[in-house]
């Protein structure tokens, strides 16, 4: 099926957009009698604009309805950020591609006249939808001020001034992605800020019986970036429960060994657990659910039941 039409189902967002166009760009490249068109589809966190997403509740905001065109064959694969895909697939779907990951770390736009996180002032507001990044930042600055701010990276930027903020996080990948580089105030490293599972990567979803398009699209998959959201997506698994919460993870490869970091929280960033450990890439998933256990070993599970308002965590993380 190197000729034909391939159609790829993706969000209308400018970002998202952008990434499912590179993809479309990179199978047109590799196989010139290929026609591929894209379909735009309105998720539920799309037309959610007004609530903060640790609000919204429920799972794959930014994919069911893309798997549900894809399951009625109206489009044939789904470009997602890693960090928006949950770790579960209905029947007959699943996670074909991992692409490599871009930077993977968060940044900060600054308001004019300010020139590093270290010089916001005392009580400084800081607009992020993000309960990890409020978490980790708070835990580094508990006077820091969080606003919660939704909208495409376009409309956060333009937080900044609207509600009078001293400074907005975003993901470095989107803005380079998107073109406003330029617009980045500083990068804030993994040991300030423990980036979102699968942040920087690309996710291509594909029915699992289609053996063509597999085929096609699995020249996508960079399997040290595989390897490393792989271990990643086992911490989140292990400890995902029923709403948001501030759970981050983030790998690194270096030859076949695997450098993975796990970190639960409280919103406040009060309590904070953070592991890390090592290992062969095989045994990437293995080791991230290793952690998991081990933050919970450590008290994670009482955390965790703090933010969900309940006492019926699994400890064992089955």
């Amino acid at each position: 099926m190197s000729t034909g039409t391939l159609r790829i189902g993706t969000r209308a967002s400018a970002l998202a957009l952008w990434q499912a166009n590179w993809v479309k760009d990179e199978l047109e490249k590799r196989y010139p009698g290929l026609e591929v068109t894209l379909t735009k589809i309105k998720t539920q966190g799309d037309k959610i604009l007004d609530v903060p997403l640790a609000m919204v509740g429920g799972k794959g905001l930014f994919v069911k309805e893309i798997q549900e065109a894809m399951l009625r064959h109206e489009v044939d694969i789904a470009v997602h950020s890693m960090k928006d895909v949950p770790t579960f697939f209905p029947d007959g779907t699943g996670l074909r591609c991992i692409t490599e990951r871009a930077d993977p770390r968060d940044i900060v736009v600054l308001r004019e006249g300010c020139n590093s996180f270290a010089d916001i002032s005392r009580n400084g507001r800081i607009g992020t939808s993000s309960l990890r990044r409020k978490a980790q930042l708070l835990n580094l600055r508990p006077d820091l001020e969080m606003v919660d701010i939704r909208g495409n990276v376009q409309t956060r930027i333009g937080k900044l001034k609207e509600d009078d903020l001293d400074a907005v996080v975003l993901a470095a990948a989107g803005m380079h992605r998107l073109g406003f580089s330029a617009q980045i105030g500083e990068y804030l490293e993994p040991e300030i800020c423990l980036p979102a599972i699968g942040q920087g990567a690309l996710g291509l979803e594909s029915r699992i019986d289609d053996d063509q398009t597999n085929q096609l699209i699995d020249f996508f998959n960079h399997l040290p970036t595989s390897y490393a959201v792989t271990a990643e997506r086992a911490v989140l698994s292990t400890l995902e429960g029923g709403c948001q919460v501030p759970i981050a993870a983030f790998g690194t490869v270096t030859g076949d060994q695997l450098k993975l970091t796990g970190l639960v929280s409280d919103v406040l960033g009060r309590k904070m657990l953070k592991e890390t450990m090592t290992c062969h890439v095989d045994e990437a998933f293995a080791t991230g659910v290793a952690l998991a256990k081990e933050l919970l070993a450590q008290g994670a599970a009482e955390i965790l039941n703090e933010v969900y308002g309940c006492e019926t965590f699994n400890t064992d993380g089955d």
